[in-house]
């Protein structure tokens, strides 16, 4: 890692939990989507989880609410 990278590192690391939570998913979000194989054992994983919506077992969660009960989470912190 060079010294600028470090010096970012350092100063994301003092920033709130929220700011950091933030910036996390902003350097997340730069990176091009890189495709993947996936397993046999995800792929079994996926199919479950699809046929447990699809047969009401159970129900989906918006992001906006996993996102809050994270950021709920850190804030305890």
């Amino acid at each position: 890692m060079t010294a600028a990278a470090k010096k970012i590192l350092e100063d994301a690391l003092a920033l709130p939990d929220d700011e950091r939570l933030e910036l996390m998913a902003a350097l997340s979000d730069s990176f091009e989507p890189q495709p993947t194989e996936l397993s046999p054992e995800w792929k079994a994983e996926i199919e479950d989880r699809i046929g447990q919506l699809e047969r009401g077992e159970v129900e989906p969660v918006e992001w906006e609410q996993v996102e809050a009960k994270i950021r709920a989470t850190l804030a305890r912190h």
